[in-house]
């Protein structure tokens, strides 16, 4: 039984292509995903060769030393990369392919999670490293109440539906990896406008995808900028917050450590990177 379509694809394609040749002008969130992953790379002392950067955007991860493969769901960021269109629950490539898959900011817009990650398990070798970051359960806390606000009669969904921080890790386990972990930081943005923040998604490609998603009035955008105006700070600033919930997974391997049994013990990040001989 295929998944529902919560996302509409076409519609991702495009908004990618829109922003492609601009995305510079608000890659900070990209740019923040991107060094905590490094910093758990930087953990692991093996050596990586082939590597898959899935949702590569404009390219910016770079891993010297490694042959990387890109791949995005738009065309022109794929094309950009000289890479691959392809979504991530729909991957086009071999078992075995690579030894390292890097996901930094799109998973969080994908119809099927839960097949994608069974997907990128398969396409990794014995005992490579699955990396991603993407949005989760807190992520524009004070957009979604603005918005609701806004519309208090008839509220429509208007974000995303979010994964928490103990579900991403239930995806990892239901999808076979090895030694799964899931952790979080927050990033903290203050705005000056409603208006900035809005302009912030859209360069990110990253407001409505909802295959329902509802048209917002003029109205209920003014409004929506009213309620945000009211949260404001002294200095005339809202804070806006992005949770990004980070996963590491390795493929399973015969001469992998075995996890303690389920409900005795909670594997550490440091221990999941720990170099293996």
């Amino acid at each position: 039984m295929q998944p529902p379509e919560i996302f509409h694809r076409a519609a991702r394609r495009l908004r990618r292509d829109r922003i492609a040749s601009r995305f510079g002008e608000s890659d900070f969130l990209r740019r923040f995903m991107i060094e905590g992953l490094s910093e758990r790379l930087d953990a692991v002392t093996r050596e990586f060769a082939d590597v898959l950067d899935l949702g590569c955007f404009d390219a910016g991860l770079a891993l010297p030393g490694t042959r990387i493969v890109r791949a995005d769901p738009g065309f022109a960021f794929a094309r950009a990369a000289g890479g691959v269109q392809c979504d991530e629950d729909r991957l086009p490539f071999a078992d075995g392919s690579f030894d390292l898959v890097v996901s930094a900011g799109t998973l969080d817009q994908v119809n099927d999670l839960p097949g994608a990650l069974s997907l990128i398990r398969r396409v990794l070798r014995p005992d490579g490293l699955f990396l991603a970051a993407f949005t989760g359960g807190g992520t524009l806390s004070t957009l979604r109440g603005t918005l609701m606000a806004a519309e208090q009669e008839r509220p429509a969904a208007r974000v995303h539906p979010q994964v928490n921080l103990q579900s991403a890790g239930d995806l990892l386990m239901r999808a076979g990896f090895a030694l799964p972990v899931a952790d979080s930081e927050t990033l903290n943005v203050r705005y000056a406008s409603f208006g900035r923040l809005i302009e912030d998604l859209r360069g990110m490609a990253g407001t409505s995808l909802l295959a329902d998603r509802a048209p917002l009035s003029r109205t209920t955008l003014a409004e929506a900028a009213a309620r945000f105006g009211e949260r404001a700070d002294a200095g005339g600033r809202v804070s806006e917050q992005f949770e990004v919930i980070y996963l590491t997974g390795w493929a399973p391997s015969p001469d992998q450590p075995k996890p303690a049994r389920r409900g005795s013990a909670t594997v550490s990040l440091a221990e999941a990177l720990r170099p293996k001989h």
